[in-house]
């Protein structure tokens, strides 16, 4: 289907809100092709768009974006970039069998979403490797990579409250540190990697 229907069948039954993105995102992709780019990746669009109406990158991905990623998806179809992650004939059976048009594109896109984090899953773990699991609680730690007293005095002195109050700073709910002027000191997950160390080593 050529962006020009799909914008037109995805304004029926929507906010006017909604309408009013759909078509700051087609201007911007119209631009695109008009420029004879092929990039219609979600955060091209998205910073293209910046200032224009079109939602921030994240915010297209989410469940409520949708649409959205159906009129680019559409774009990239009739600009003969084939999506990498297309879904297969044997996949997308069942999507065929949905009468309602939206709800078969839409559906037609999440599966191909599926589809590449399941490629990104097999690039992470190839197959047929094992993965090892340590669990530290039942499993002894190498004197050599044990922590010495010393070296757990520094660390519980830099988690504690008289180091935190000594420089003004204040821990968050992320585990970082920041000072008075709310700049971070220790980066976030730093308080629970302090915390894990101590437990563990």
């Amino acid at each position: 289907m050529n962006p020009d229907k799909m914008l037109e069948k995805l304004k029926i039954g929507i906010s006017a809100q909604k309408k009013k993105t759909l078509d700051a995102i087609f201007t911007v992709c119209k631009e695109q092709v008009d420029r004879g780019v092929s990039d219609f990746s979600i955060a091209t669009i998205a910073r293209l768009g910046y200032n224009r109406g079109v939602p921030k990158a994240q915010s297209i991905r989410n469940k409520t974006g949708d649409i959205y990623r159906a009129l680019i998806a559409s774009f990239e179809q009739a600009n003969g970039r084939k999506n990498k992650h297309d879904v297969n004939r044997k996949e997308q059976s069942w999507i065929e069998e949905i009468s309602n048009p939206k709800q078969r594109l839409l559906a037609l896109v999440m599966a191909s979403e599926l589809k590449a984090l399941k490629q990104k899953l097999r690039e992470i773990v190839p197959p047929n490797q094992v993965i090892e699991v340590y669990d530290h609680k039942n499993s002894q730690v190498d004197s050599e990579h044990r922590l010495t007293s010393q070296e757990r005095k520094a660390l519980e002195y830099l988690k504690s409250d008289s180091f935190i109050k000594k420089w003004h700073f204040t821990k968050t709910e992320y585990g970082e540190v920041i000072d008075e002027n709310n700049k971070v000191v220790f980066k976030p997950a730093t308080i629970d990697a302090l915390t894990k160390a101590l437990q563990y080593l």
